[in-house]
């Protein structure tokens, strides 16, 4: 039920909400600026929470549902009834087949990692590749929208390259076809 009601709230409102509780009704961190150096932390602890909140909702429920499928497979039953023990059923078996989904999902994050989320620079005035890009749209300066369309689709090509490598990794059957 919390991971459903996680997924329901905008992105927005944990941005809104957020500021005016931990910035302006609590005090613990600034509603928006950014000082390099030392003091970065301050100013980006909020946005990387709210990042952290608003899309933990929607992986915790695709996580469980992955790792409850595999868990009712055969070769679960099968590795269990050969006596096995439990930790070795469930990281031997179950997580092992469980990273394929995952390593898959995760390409899309690869690209908003280097850029930045937009939303979140542009409210909490940090400085960024994401920021950047939103002031050149309004700008009009389609150069810059442009190299930065570019970037992100290398980005995405290049966390495909990576999630291929890592399928290697995580199941070796993929090495032999």
């Amino acid at each position: 039920v919390l991971c459903v009601v996680l997924m329901s709230i905008s992105a927005l409102f944990y941005v809104i909400a957020g500021q005016y509780l931990v910035g302006k009704v609590l005090r613990l961190v600034p509603i928006s600026g950014y000082s390099p150096g030392v003091h970065a932390f301050k100013f980006v602890l909020l946005p990387i929470a709210i990042g952290i909140v608003g899309g933990i909702g929607g992986q915790t429920r695709w996580f469980r549902t992955l790792f409850l499928e595999e868990m009712g497979k055969d070769f679960v039953r099968t590795a269990r009834a050969k006596g096995l023990a439990e930790y070795q059923v469930m990281f031997r078996h179950v997580l092992k087949n469980g990273l394929v989904p995952i390593l898959t999902g995760s390409v899309a994050v690869l690209p908003l990692l280097f850029m930045g989320s937009l939303i979140l620079e542009s409210f909490f005035g940090i400085p960024g590749l994401g920021s950047y890009t939103i002031h050149a749209i309004q700008r009009q300066d389609f150069a810059i929208v442009r190299a930065m369309v570019f970037l992100g689709s290398v980005m995405y090509i290049i966390g495909l390259i990576l999630t291929d490598i890592s399928y290697t990794l995580v199941d070796p059957r993929i090495r032999l076809s």
